[in-house]
């Protein structure tokens, strides 16, 4: 098992030289298609990255609700949604109603294909929401955006990186290996591209750092989907 384990890590993990650069940048949270990149704040000190991808629905990696302490996930109640975040302002802020899981309740670890959540808001927010690609591919061209470790109080971006490899996952996912700048509290943050209709998302990335850059394109999303939290 350790041995499969580290032959997985080899095929994912990007290459050293493509992760040395830092292309990371400031942006402006209030211009699009920044404006839909949301910082996700729970009552416990958790702080990651979310994406609007529809009026009142935001996207979010599952495993920054997860609670350590109890084994188990948040509920909506402990959670904010803040857009137009820097330097502790904010534009809007947003409660949570209900969150979709994409892992059942309680299994930890859970598949990364699974590491997503759906935080449905008390109302909507007044900006232009990305919607989710149908196909990412590799080669294309991407931004990652979120709310880094080490510049939390600014939204930074990596505006010139691409998708390196796709694998299909079960239940319709896809993993996407990327060669973006990122540290923690990137975690649910887009990968953002441009087609002819527009800003849309490729995934939300679920791991950065030294040991590799991995987004996730969750599965189409259905009502029955996944574990609820209300």
């Amino acid at each position: 098992m350790r041995l499969l384990a580290v032959l997985l890590l080899a095929c994912w993990a990007v290459p050293a030289a493509a992760r040395t650069a830092d292309r990371r940048v400031a942006v402006d949270p209030n211009m699009a298609p920044w404006n839909a990149v949301a910082k996700v704040q729970t009552n416990i000190g958790g702080r990651c990255t979310g994406v609007l991808i529809a009026p009142a629905v935001v996207l979010t990696a599952a495993h920054c609700l997860y609670n350590p302490h109890t084994r188990g996930f948040l509920r909506p109640v402990s959670l904010h949604v803040l857009f137009g975040f820097e330097r502790d302002g904010y534009r809007w802020h947003r409660l949570v109603a209900r969150i979709t899981l994409g892992p059942p309740a309680h299994a930890v670890p859970w598949p990364r294909e699974t590491d997503w959540a759906r935080l449905d808001l008390t109302e909507p927010v007044p900006v232009v929401p990305l919607p989710l690609v149908k196909q990412p591919l590799a080669g294309a061209a991407v931004m990652l955006a979120g709310y880094n470790q080490d510049r939390s109080q600014l939204l930074m971006a990596d505006r010139d990186c691409h998708i390196l490899r796709v694998s299909a996952a079960p239940s319709q996912a896809r993993l996407l290996a990327h060669d973006c700048a990122g540290t923690r509290g990137t975690s649910g943050g887009p990968l953002i591209t441009r087609d002819a209709t527009g800003w849309r998302v490729a995934g939300i990335n679920i791991a950065a750092g030294r040991d590799g850059n991995l987004a996730l394109a969750p599965p189409p999303y259905r009502e029955h989907d996944g574990a609820a939290a209300e």
